[in-house]
């Protein structure tokens, strides 16, 4: 080994020495300058932006309901139905019926409701109008032995026909001679149309009525009831039936078809 090798070792450690020293003193004055410039600037101030919603509105007062219309009221537009009552039964109409005895004294029943009826007024459609039905004797003499409410639907047209009949003129004897028992209905409504009845077929036999064969009480032993079977007038009781028959009104025969039309409708 030479004398040049530790002058170049020397040389070298010295070289690394100043660059480390270099290197050292770079840094420092980099992280001083770095120092200042923190402790110079400003502090940062986080400002929260928040943005303002609007005052809710009051909700609106709500305008006062509508007074309410009573359910018997009619638009004003519109008129009220109204009947006029019938004209009360003729002295000949009267007559009539005092000495018919068919089908239980059909024409007196029926004079006896037409005069209630020409006694009630005129029917306005609304709380008043309705329908009842009564259980009606007539003494012999043509005077009122009971009356019965069976059914109604209005109290005001049940005071209004009872009324009637209290204030009902004298009337015929019955055609019999017997008391007269009957229901009748009186329909004070701007929609009845009560026409007369049919006579024309009151002379035919009364078809017989229905009654279950089977029915049994229990105790008594079980038998099967035979229908009773239409009775038939004699000739003379025919003939004498048939001098009785009116000729039907055509009012009369309008008044029946109506009623079929409601009873049963379209066929």
């Amino acid at each position: 080994m030479t004398m040049r090798t530790p002058v170049k070792l020397l040389t070298g450690l010295g070289v690394l020495a100043l660059h480390a020293l270099a290197f050292w003193m770079a840094s420092h004055a980099a992280l001083s300058v770095q120092s200042r410039l923190f402790q110079k600037t400003s502090p940062v101030v986080l400002v929260a932006i928040v943005p303002t919603l609007p005052e809710p509105a009051l909700p609106k007062p709500l305008p006062p309901p509508p007074a309410q219309t009573p359910l018997t009221s009619v638009a004003p537009d519109k008129p009220l139905a109204t009947l006029a009552a019938p004209p009360p039964p003729t002295a000949e109409e009267w007559a009539f019926a005092a000495q018919y005895t068919q089908k239980n004294s059909k024409g007196y029943r029926y004079s006896w409701g037409q005069q209630v009826r020409s006694m009630m007024g005129t029917a306005v459609e609304g709380p008043q109008q309705g329908v009842v039905r009564f259980r009606v004797v007539i003494a012999p003499s043509g005077q009122l032995a009971q009356l019965d409410t069976l059914w109604s639907t209005s109290a005001a047209a049940e005071q209004l026909a009872r009324k009637a009949i209290q204030a009902l003129p004298p009337l015929p004897p019955t055609p019999t001679g017997q008391p007269l028992i009957f229901e009748k209905t009186i329909s004070f409504t701007p929609f009845a149309d009560d026409g007369p009845p049919i006579y024309k077929d009151d002379c035919l036999p009364d078809p017989p009525v229905f009654r279950n064969p089977f029915v049994w009480d229990g105790k008594s032993p079980q038998t099967v009831a035979t229908p009773a079977a239409a009775q038939k007038l004699t000739p003379e009781e025919l003939e004498a039936c048939l001098r009785q028959l009116p000729k039907d009104s055509i009012e009369a025969e309008a008044a029946q078809d109506k009623r079929e039309m409601q009873r049963w409708g379209w066929r």
